[in-house]
């Protein structure tokens, strides 16, 4: 009876160990098919998002007779640059580009330093009804933009601003602002306080603990601001063709769709030499910056 009893526990103890083998078995299958589909999730969208900007490059290599005879998807029989000199010399690019530089980067200094100034009063700075302002800051995230193009022009209209830059850095830096305070403001929720009571202790009044230590230590969110803004005030279309009607203050968008206009039909590796140089700044901006916006976004989310 007792040898019985025996085998009876080391069965039940082998069973067990057999059962807990198999369920964590079963679970590592089941982890690898989750990676596996993730994996091939992700090698999807790659293919979705990195593939039409690689056929777009590529093809602006190609000559007219490869665009009229050969395959749409197929590769150039070598890399033909004078569609890239063709689209830089007749299409104005560099005048469009010129105008874009002007129009995108005062309207990111003003952004940046708006931004930071207005997040650290609200955020920083105890007063009433700061909640208040700062949830009126963020309502401008939500109005779409269409909504205000007809009082904007006529705005604008009056102050003989039509057809003029400045039309535009005004309407980038006031679109852009809710958002880049929003970022700022979750971003000096995380900051330390310690660091600007010591300043204050030490006699540092309140403007120069902020010109002095709190505006070098938001670099990080100054390159996601910056990041950000860059690319929707660098892909504008909407602003620029509403505003501008003379070819000599087109921006890059505007400019390109009149190239486009004026060659695509007929000229399909300029037109596409053409996409690519109006991309290829986006993408070096963001390679350059990526690992620091990914830590200001991070920090930024962070709550106190």
């Amino acid at each position: 009876m007792s040898s019985g009893r025996v085998r009876t526990s080391g069965d039940g103890v082998a069973i067990g160990l057999y059962s807990r083998l198999a369920r964590r078995e079963r679970r590592g299958l089941r982890g690898l098919a989750g990676r596996l589909l993730i994996r091939a999730l992700v090698a999807l969208l790659l293919v979705v998002e990195i593939y039409p900007l690689f056929w777009l490059f590529i093809s602006s290599f190609k000559t007219s007779e490869e665009f009229t005879v050969g395959s749409v998807w197929a590769l150039p029989a070598h890399l033909y640059f004078g569609n890239w000199s063709y689209a830089w010399n007749t299409g104005d690019i560099p005048m469009y580009f010129k105008n874009s530089v002007i129009a995108v980067f005062p309207s990111l200094c003003f952004i940046i330093v708006l931004s930071i100034a207005a997040a650290f009063g609200l955020e920083v700075m105890k007063w009433k009804f700061r909640n208040g302002v700062l949830l009126l800051f963020i309502a401008g995230i939500l109005i779409p933009m269409q909504m205000v193009l007809l009082p904007m022009f006529t705005i604008y209209f009056h102050l003989g601003l039509i057809n003029s830059l400045w039309s535009l850095i005004i309407a980038y830096t006031g679109f852009g602002l809710p958002l880049a305070i929003f970022l700022m403001a979750g971003y000096f929720r995380a900051f330390p306080r310690e660091v600007l009571e010591a300043a204050t202790l030490d006699g540092a009044s309140l403007y120069r603990a902020f010109v002095n230590i709190a505006f070098p230590m938001m670099r990080g969110a100054i390159f996601t601001v910056a990041v950000v803004e860059f690319f929707f005030s660098w892909n504008d279309l909407l602003l620029s063709l509403t505003f501008i009607a003379t070819n000599d203050h087109r921006t890059i968008q505007t400019g390109l769709l009149n190239f486009t206009g004026q060659y695509g039909a007929i000229e399909w590796g300029p037109t596409f030499a053409a996409v690519s140089m109006t991309i290829i700044p986006t993408l070096i901006f963001y390679f350059i910056l990526n690992k620091r916006v990914m830590r200001g976004l991070n920090a930024g989310s962070v709550k106190g």
